[in-house]
């Protein structure tokens, strides 16, 4: 079992509510114990003129390969009716993996530590609810240097439902 860090993010279709029935889709995956939820985080989209996003980060335990749990987020993805017109486009959800233990992996179709993590304070910020500030990335990056270069800016802490 590896410890995998989930981003979530959605900002169609009610997001709170798409993000609380993306974790229980978490907890139903093979192989995988859902271990944390990060509290719920709203940030203005990258680009103009969408909706506000709702964020959060799932901690997972697994034995699920990376590709096989990409499969598996994806279609959690695909069932609560993400639509993929757009890149960066609204969603009603986003699933991605942000760290996998501590692999470095550079697949066509996956890249863990994700790509920009250093510069989302919405996957940051959650994700130090759940990992220890001692937490170092395959690419020898800690969390809290990460945290240090990446301001709590435009960011919104939710109340809890």
């Amino acid at each position: 079992m590896e410890r995998i860090y989930i981003g979530m993010g959605s900002n169609l279709a009610d997001p709170a509510e798409q993000l609380r029935s993306a974790v229980t889709a978490l907890a139903q995956l093979p192989q995988t114990e859902l271990v944390g939820v990060s509290g719920f985080y709203q940030s203005d989209s990258l680009l103009p003129g969408q909706p506000r996003y709702t964020n959060a980060v799932a901690a997972l335990d697994s034995s699920l390969a990376p590709l096989d749990l990409l499969d598996a987020l994806q279609a959690i993805e695909n069932g609560q009716g993400r639509e993929r017109l757009e890149r960066w486009g609204p969603r009603t959800l986003d699933l991605d993996i942000v760290l996998f233990g501590d692999r470095l992996i550079d697949e066509p179709r996956l890249k863990v530590p994700h790509y920009h993590l250093q510069e989302r304070a919405f996957v940051l910020y959650p994700l130090a609810e759940l990992a220890p500030a001692q937490l170092r990335l395959a690419d020898g990056r800690t969390l809290t240097e990460l945290l240090a270069a990446c301001p709590f800016v435009g960011l919104e802490r939710l109340s809890p439902n």
